[in-house]
């Protein structure tokens, strides 16, 4: 069953409450599954977005991915005692509501956003991807990596990107937005060095598991900045997404 609601929280914390994000990482995840309403949910560590490996991490960003089972019970979560000691420790944050559009893969041997048939869209899309390293494949894995970041940092219509991951090495994402879906298949299909990666993963055998999807943005509520929104905050076409 395909959810009609998964949100993305981003938090901005001070370098010195580092120690304390960690702690959280250690002991919220459990605590989010929890939560009422929470059909699948992980907490992120995340990383800048120029490079997409071990060396990126940005430890003063943090985020929670949530599936919901209902827009009512994802209402909760700011009030919940995970929403709220995130909230104390960060000095920035944003939510951004999502509806699953296509998915392929699994998380964790699970198919979080169910089987979404898609749907007009004419508003930001994000897209999500995620995959858990092979130990052996990984180097080379890095090693390809640095020419897809440096030309995703130019691709027109990019509004914001930044890594992903469960822990520091192994367990990869990326998340990006993109102004429209035309935007996002140019760079994913037509960019020669993104298309190069594609064509190279089935046949270097990077990832033991692997899942990407892509979103219809809706709300943006929050500070914007947190995700390296590029987009100018009144900028009509972006401001609110699909809602």
């Amino acid at each position: 069953m395909t959810p009609e609601l998964v949100t993305l929280h981003v938090w901005r914390i001070p370098r010195t409450a580092v120690p304390r994000a960690l702690a959280r990482m250690a002991t919220h995840p459990a605590r989010l599954r929890r939560m009422p309403g929470v059909r699948f949910a992980k907490l992120l560590g995340t990383g800048t977005g120029t490079g997409f490996g071990p060396g990126d991490t940005d430890l003063t960003r943090w985020a929670a991915l949530v599936v919901w089972n209902s827009p009512a019970a994802a209402a909760g979560f700011d009030a919940s005692p995970v929403g709220r000691s995130w909230a104390r420790l960060a000095r920035a944050g944003v939510r951004v509501e999502l509806r699953p559009l296509t998915s392929r893969g699994e998380w964790s041997g699970r198919r979080p956003f169910g089987e979404p048939t898609g749907g007009r869209v004419t508003g930001p899309v994000l897209a999500l991807t995620r995959a858990r390293l092979r130990a052996r494949r990984a180097v080379t894995f890095w090693r390809a990596i640095p020419p897809v970041a440096a030309a995703l940092r130019d691709a027109p219509g990019l509004l914001a990107r930044f890594g992903v991951g469960e822990a520091p090495l192994g367990w990869q994402g990326t998340v990006s937005v993109w102004r429209d879906p035309a935007d996002l298949v140019a760079f994913a299909y037509r960019h020669p060095e993104h298309r190069a990666a594609i064509t190279r993963t089935p046949t270097e055998g990077w990832y033991a598991e692997e899942l990407f999807a892509r979103f219809a943005v809706g709300d943006v509520v929050g500070d914007r900045t947190v995700l390296g929104w590029a987009a100018p905050a009144g900028d009509p076409e972006t401001a609110r997404g699909n809602a």
